[in-house]
């Protein structure tokens, strides 16, 4: 099934989800996990100047909610996904492929659909019968940021330094604190008037959380437990799920949902035009607003064309 083309508007909030390789637990939660995974997605979001409203990490998958003002998602997931899977692929030794497959990234187009996609995030561990209050889960999460508001800080494990330091020196293991420098992850607040003040904040928080886990303990019996969940092996792969088609946006209005497929089909259509005439060699074709040109080199443009 070919790959859907990204229609990426920088003023847009994005709900981002990324799968590791056959659904194994290579994020599986434990201090230095999280710590690791900390210091890459604040240092990504720094450099790419991304908003970070909200995000959660399971042992098998991660999910973001983040808009990009400089127009550069792919950029800032690329370095996100590429340091995660360098550090953490060390960290529990696994080698080979460490994602599943290309992340996706859908617009959010509403207020309503923003608050839905938050809610989504914080149910992550007790929806799945993991853990039983939301709290529990102990993998990286924006939670108790979005909570008390304020920033945490991690440590960012620089291995260029580490190849440039004489090799004697350079026999300190890859995490250790020779290498460490700090970063600070801020969260950027909801861009919703009925949730700009931290009272009003806090309460939404608190009423999401309380009916989060009044349904999951109507879901399940039993619940597996903080405990269970940090001893399981991060080589160890998820059960089996059924493949959900992935949207291409969220929007609680039909005509919210309407409009942007309209305008969708056309980016699609003004793209695949654009990419037909770079792949023949013409390198000053105009692609639509918010694309990406394909990553082929262009052929030589044909004599017919050149003159």
């Amino acid at each position: 099934m070919p790959r859907p083309v990204r229609m990426l508007n920088p003023a847009e909030i994005f709900f981002v989800s990324v799968r590791s390789f056959q659904r194994r637990f290579l994020l599986r939660p434990s201090a230095e996990t999280n710590e690791v995974l900390g210091g890459v997605l604040s240092r990504a979001v720094r450099l790419h100047g991304v908003e970070l409203f909200s995000f959660i990490v399971l042992s098998d998958h991660l999910h973001l909610v983040v808009r990009a003002p400089r127009g550069n998602l792919p950029r800032f997931m690329q370095y996100l996904l590429t340091n995660v899977s360098k550090k953490i692929g060390r960290l529990v030794r696994w080698q080979g492929n460490f994602w599943e497959r290309r992340y996706s990234a859908e617009p959010v187009l509403d207020e309503v659909a923003l608050l839905g996609r938050v809610r989504y995030i914080l149910a992550h561990g007790p929806k799945e019968g993991l853990v039983r209050t939301v709290s529990e889960w102990p993998g990286l999460s924006s939670l108790g940021m979005m909570l008390d508001g304020t920033p945490r800080r991690f440590r960012w494990f620089n291995w260029t330094l580490k190849s440039k330091v004489h090799p004697l020196e350079a026999n300190a293991g890859r995490f250790a604190e020779r290498w460490a420098e700090q970063e600070t992850l801020t969260l950027t607040p909801l861009p919703l008037q009925t949730l700009q003040s931290a009272e009003a904040l806090r309460r939404f928080l608190k009423d999401t959380i309380q009916a989060i886990e009044s349904e999951a303990s109507k879901l399940h019996r039993r619940f597996l437990g903080r405990a269970r969940v940090l001893k399981q092996h991060p080589l160890r792969k998820a059960r089996k799920k059924e493949r959900s088609a992935r949207p291409l946006c969220h929007t609680s209005f039909p005509a919210l949902l309407k409009e942007y497929l309209e305008g969708y089909r056309a980016f699609v259509a003004a793209f695949r035009w654009a990419a037909s005439r770079w792949k023949r060699g013409e390198v000053n074709v105009v692609f639509p607003a918010g694309a990406y040109r394909p990553f082929v080199w262009p052929r030589a443009p044909s004599p017919q064309l050149a003159a």
